[in-house]
């Protein structure tokens, strides 16, 4: 005979605790004048199995101007106005390179410009010494040498006698030539004399139509002309800690990196598009709070020809660094960039089989593109969240995390493999994370808009779910459990006394190695419930994944 059900369920839930709200403006003096490209989380200590806080959601800084406060709303006025000018002057289609304004070196004066620096002069000093005793000649020649603009004196040296037989004969060839057109040197400095005389006469000012402002585009929003230029001009600002001058040179600097590396041509160039790449990033789903994610696999180059095709040399390397950065723009394109919009994106990095810190090559395109991210897409990751990391990379953290600032580090995430399933869920919801990385997103008959509850399972306890039902249907469901290595089951309870209880599944213990998601389904012809059992009769507490849906049976 069946084993008794309870017909209310004892299902135990651990409402989830608030997470303490991240600080947004750190210490002035722990921001860099340079940021990553990413926003706040709560960082983990870096381990592999770190307490991982229960709550994944985090406060995101406002794009609402309305909402900001009145320093920064100043910041963003006076950036605006800079933008205005340089568009008035055309200054982001000319060739100069501005300078950042910490590294402008002081005006120098007329005089210092025509004095040369003391230890130049001191080498001159010697340098003349030293010739003065060996000639007297030299002597002579400086003298002259410094005299340059006083009058010819009356006696010459040997060495100047040419020079004076030359301008004698000067003399004389202009003598004759007075003589013999006299005439026309009269009617000559005659019309020098009326063409001097007219040319001290004030023109006419000329009437110079001002041009138009400089157009230009940053990520398809024109600037200054859109509502979401704000968005736009908040992440320079935020990268640069509010500081004016910093953001609008990194704004300059950006707009000429994207002309010289043909961005709006980059995007339309279908020829880099590689299967293989396509498996190392792409993106899929949505966070809890509606961030676009974007799963980057670097486990993939840990295959020597995929490795080959991507590194080997410089040529293979740009290439994917052009990729890369045709991605991150094309789905930059995708976000909502109208201010309170969802303008960031959540970064996955899953460093499973990644090839170790020995790969030169990886490292340098690494550097390479994490630099170009840096520099011209400030502020467009709301979390960078590292899974199944090893522990070299760990290692590698702790030497480059003083460098980091308080406001990047917050920003980061780390799990070492044991703990990554619980770290994602804890940002994405099972429904949008993929069944790899520990949800229930995957192709059949369930979608991203059916939702799973998540339920907790104490330590050597028995967990059960009823799914009660009142008409005849056809009933399926997908179960989940972290870990697993479980006891599970299922049946089917009528409502009538007089029924039998249905086994659809008998009870088994799942390992952790088994399929990752059990699906089952049951056609139903009577009132009654279908109970799931979870025997949890491990040390550990276990995170539990489930949802259903029901298709209506009319005829059969």
């Amino acid at each position: 005979m069946a084993e008794e059900v309870p017909k209310k369920p004892t299902v135990e839930t651990v409402p989830l605790a608030e997470e303490p709200e991240p600080k947004l403006n750190p210490e002035p003096e722990e921001k860099p004048n340079t940021e990553e490209n990413t926003t706040e989380t709560e960082a983990s200590k870096p381990g592999g199995d770190e307490k991982i806080p229960e709550s994944g959601s985090f406060k995101e800084e406002t794009t609402i101007v309305g909402e900001l406060p009145e320093a920064e709303k100043k910041a963003l006025q006076e950036l605006k106005q800079l933008i205005q000018e340089a568009l008035n002057k055309h200054e982001f289609s000319s060739d100069s390179t501005p300078s950042p304004p910490d590294e402008q070196k002081p005006e120098a004066t007329p005089e210092a410009e025509s004095q040369p620096p003391a230890e130049e002069n001191n080498k001159k000093e010697e340098q003349i010494n030293e010739d003065v005793s060996e000639s007297e000649s030299v002597v002579v020649a400086v003298s002259a040498a410094d005299d340059d603009v006083s009058p010819p004196p009356t006696t010459t040296t040997e060495t100047e006698k040419p020079n004076e037989e030359v301008k004698k004969e000067g003399t004389e060839v202009a003598a004759s030539s007075l003589e013999d057109d006299g005439a026309k040197t009269v009617e000559a400095i005659e019309e020098s004399v009326v063409a001097i005389s007219s040319s001290s006469i004030p023109e006419e000012p000329k009437v110079v139509e001002a041009s138009s402002p400089e157009e230009v585009s940053i990520w398809g929003i024109p600037l200054l002309l859109d509502e979401r230029t704000d968005v736009i001009l908040l992440k320079f600002l935020r990268a640069r800690d509010f500081k004016v001058k910093e953001s609008f040179t990194m704004i300059k600097n950006t707009i000429r990196w994207r002309k010289e590396f043909k961005l709006e041509e980059l995007l339309l160039n279908e020829n880099l598009n590689d299967e293989y790449l396509e498996k190392t990033v792409y993106m899929q789903g949505h966070d809890k709070e509606g961030h676009p994610v974007c799963y980057n696999i670097y486990g993939e180059f840990d295959n020597k020809e995929v490795y080959k095709k991507t590194f080997s040399d410089e040529e293979k390397r740009q290439n994917f660094l052009k990729w890369r950065i045709q991605f991150l723009e094309k789905s930059i394109r995708k976000l909502d960039l109208n201010p309170g919009g969802i303008s960031t994106i959540v970064q996955v990095n899953d460093l499973k089989n990644s090839p170790g810190p020995t790969k030169w090559e990886l490292r340098q395109a690494t550097k390479q593109a994490l630099q170009l991210l840096q520099d011209n897409y400030p502020e467009f990751v709301a979390k960078q969240v590292f899974i199944n990391v090893p522990w070299w990379y760990l290692a590698v953290n702790r030497m480059i995390s003083p460098f980091l600032t308080q406001r990047t580090k917050s920003k980061f995430v780390f799990a070492g493999p044991s703990k990554s399933a619980e770290t994602l869920l804890r940002y994405i919801a099972p429904e949008q994370l993929p069944v790899k990385y520990g949800g229930l997103s995957k192709d059949g008959g369930f979608g991203i808009t059916d939702a799973v509850t998540e339920i907790t399972v104490r330590p050597a306890a028995k967990h059960t779910v009823e799914f009660p039902v009142t008409e005849n249907c056809l009933i399926s469901w997908e179960v989940r459990v972290i870990g697993w290595d479980i006891s599970y089951g299922a049946e089917f309870v009528p409502s009538s006394e007089g029924s039998y209880t249905v086994i659809i599944q008998k009870s088994r213990k799942v390992g952790a190695s088994e399929e990752p998601v059990i699906c089952n389904n049951y056609k139903i012809d009577e009132p009654g419930k279908v109970v799931l059992t979870i025997d949890n009769s491990s040390s550990k507490k276990k995170k539990l994944l489930y949802r259903l849906k029901t298709k209506t049976s009319n005829s059969d």
